[in-house]
């Protein structure tokens, strides 16, 4: 790992990879793929760099590496290195399952992921709702609700 950035819960990685070696060196190119994957089996967000790509076109590189960093840059308050947080850790995990499920949460689901009860994750689902992240969905003639849809970004700072 050449370079490790820590974002709230986040971990974003990024290797530069020389490949000059992995036409002889098998066993090299085998210790970094299962670093890779060890990596991301930690829930490190990896990202490979060709190290020739990295020297012949350092300003593509540049352009990419501040795309992928765009989001997280502003949760970061650069005077304190602290975070400023909309939303508490469990309404963050709802988000990322909705967004993982097709935009869609069902509170049962979800609660059998989360280890929590039903209520309480419909308490979290409703007050998203009210924060504008959350929209709910009814069913039938009833009106009940059975679902709820994210209506966020994918990429919200809100998020990390």
């Amino acid at each position: 790992m050449d370079f490790m950035l820590l974002v709230g819960t986040i971990r974003i990685v990024f290797e530069i990879m020389d490949f000059g070696s992995h036409g002889t060196d098998r066993s090299k190119y085998r210790q970094d793929l299962n670093r890779g994957l060890y990596l991301q089996s930690q829930n490190c967000l990896v990202y490979y760099i060709s190290l020739d790509e990295l020297k012949e076109n350092p300003s593509f590189i540049l352009s990419v590496v501040r795309n992928i960093l765009n989001p997280y840059a502003a949760v970061i308050n650069v005077g304190t290195s602290a975070f400023e947080r909309k939303f508490c850790k469990t309404e963050r995990e709802l988000m990322r399952i909705a967004i993982r499920d097709n935009r869609l949460i069902r509170p049962i689901k979800a609660a059998r992921e989360l280890e929590l009860d039903r209520y309480t994750i419909t308490k979290y689902c409703r007050s998203l709702v009210d924060k504008g992240k959350f929209r709910p969905l009814t069913k039938g003639v009833s009106q009940r609700i059975t679902s709820y849809e994210y209506v966020g970004t994918l990429q919200s700072t809100d998020l990390v």
